[in-house]
């Protein structure tokens, strides 16, 4: 996860440094925080994970191997007060990932110990944030709430499941969020870098037919972790 907070760190350093350098004396959008409601569009880069439980005494590990996806979206921000605002942010979120069945060996009908998972994400979260006080043309934050997601790639109703290399995944998750950011107010529009965990509230795995699979058959729970880093513009 250090690597995310660096690349903030480096994109805070990056715009506080323009300000710097500009001798911000003039205190840029001086009437974008009044407005009751405004809109803007983010994109950004995301890393899915899964929190896996098992039965007890498995036989086995599994190894998420994780890749970088992309975020797409818009936002629609309602005013409360002078530091709350209620956030709707829509958004497409693509990701690539695996699942790496360790100790090869346990497998003594299968053979195959790798499934890789494709997912698309129709990502819909409602969410508080909490500004600070403006200093000069920058105002940190922190976000949270909760979102659900429609996973297009779940395939939660196929009748074939890992025997055939489909693995199986609910369609439908619920989450909570929690995240901060950088408003930085430019001449012309407010950039926001921020960076957010996603926390799945449920079980999302689809067993297997076969209830000692060696795919699913070791797996009690299986839940949706990520972190995002978005670039937003207003």
């Amino acid at each position: 996860m250090h690597k995310y907070f660096s690349a903030l760190l480096i994109i805070f350093f990056y715009f506080n440094g323009i300000s710097q350098n500009k001798g911000i004396k003039v205190e840029n959008l001086q009437n974008f925080d009044k407005q009751k409601i405004h809109f803007g569009y983010f994109i950004g880069l995301n890393q899915y994970n899964f929190k896996i439980n098992y039965k007890q005494n498995p036989n086995y590990t599994t190894q998420v191997e994780e890749e970088l996806g992309l975020n797409i979206g818009l936002i629609g921000d309602l005013k409360i007060n002078e530091h709350l605002n209620l956030r709707f942010e829509p958004g497409l979120h693509t990701n690539k990932g695996a699942l790496k069945y360790n100790e090869r060996s346990k497998f003594t009908q299968y053979s195959d110990t790798l499934r890789t998972i494709k997912s698309t994400y129709i990502h819909l979260p409602i969410l508080l944030k909490f500004s600070s006080k403006k200093i000069n043309n920058y105002r940190p934050y922190l976000i949270g709430g909760i979102s659900t997601s429609f996973n297009l790639s779940s395939n939660e109703n196929s009748p074939e499941d890992n025997k055939n290399n489909v693995f199986r995944l609910k369609a439908n998750t619920l989450y909570y969020e929690l995240g901060f950011g950088i408003d930085f107010y430019l001449q012309y529009f407010k950039f926001s870098p921020s960076i957010r965990g996603l926390f799945s509230l449920q079980d999302e795995l689809v067993p297997d037919n076969d209830v000692n699979s060696p795919w699913t058959g070791h797996i009690d729970k299986l839940s949706t972790r990520g972190i995002f880093i978005n670039l937003t513009f207003h």
